[in-house]
């Protein structure tokens, strides 16, 4: 018993840093703000999932209520933007911004600190936020709960998509949350791999298809790599908001290749 309830008290401060390093749901006060994911990362999926389900309890919800499966998406990907503070909004809204306002590496990095949003930031907010919803909501047409699993998928490797660029590239700058982090190693990512990849066979088993959830797995993780060699060639490594953007594209992808082929039957 001993043994069991250290196993479930590790899993519950994992997931528990995690969350409060993703969201600003007010959970596990206690815990440290800038957690270690060398040691917690294999638990980033598992946060993402528990984004991923407060989206799809609305979704359930609003479709239960015969709300139009567009409202019902558009309230599911608004419950998790506010869970989460917008912060992968933000890290893409600013690498948007940087990479294709930036003159240099100096001036795309400057641009990446500055707060406010300009036509490229805007634009990529925009367009991220109607693929998702028009996606969910494609998902959701058939079934809530085929939605439901996508969201948790989608979740969960977003989650893992923000440590990518950790692994993959140096700290871009000297200072800030991706220096702090500094450059893992590459085993530091196979915990987070390997529980994104058993979650994806749960819900393909579930709901989704299993070829299907690995064929999202797979797809979400080559566009991370796309995005980390752009990364690279625009300012040299990464920084916080390369890591949101990982996220916020990971998601999104996700979700639009569990769409390709229509669902399984």
């Amino acid at each position: 018993m001993g043994v069991v309830s250290d196993a479930a008290r590790r899993l519950s401060d994992d997931v528990g840093e995690n969350l409060r390093f993703f969201t600003r749901l007010p959970l596990w006060p206690g815990l440290p703000m800038t957690p270690d994911f060398r040691r917690i990362g294999w638990a980033s999926p598992l946060a993402g999932a528990c984004v991923g389900a407060l989206g799809a309890f609305v979704l359930i919800v609003a479709r239960a209520a015969n709300l139009p499966s567009l409202i019902a998406a558009t309230l599911a990907v608004a419950v998790q933007v506010l869970a989460t503070g917008a912060l992968h909004e933000d890290g893409l809204a600013d690498c948007a911004d940087g990479f294709g306002g930036g003159r240099d590496r100096e001036s795309k990095l400057a641009i990446l600190r500055d707060s406010r949003i300009g036509t490229y930031g805007a634009a990529a907010l925009t367009l991220s936020l109607l693929l998702r919803v028009a996606a969910v909501a494609s998902l959701a047409r058939p079934s809530a709960a085929y939605g439901g699993a996508a969201l948790l998928l989608a979740g969960a490797i977003a989650r893992g998509a923000a440590l990518a660029p950790l692994v993959w590239l140096p700290p871009a700058r000297r200072d800030g949350a991706g220096a702090s982090a500094s450059t893992y190693a590459p085993k530091s990512l196979r915990p987070a791999a390997a529980t994104t990849a058993a979650l994806a066979l749960l819900l393909g088993f579930g709901w989704l298809g299993v070829v299907r959830a690995l064929f999202a797995f797979v797809v979400a993780a080559a566009a991370a790599r796309l995005f980390a060699a752009q990364a690279r060639r625009q300012i040299g490594g990464q920084t916080g908001d390369v890591c949101g953007a990982s996220a916020a594209l990971a998601e999104i992808v996700t979700l639009l290749a569990l769409l390709i082929g229509g669902r399984d039957a």
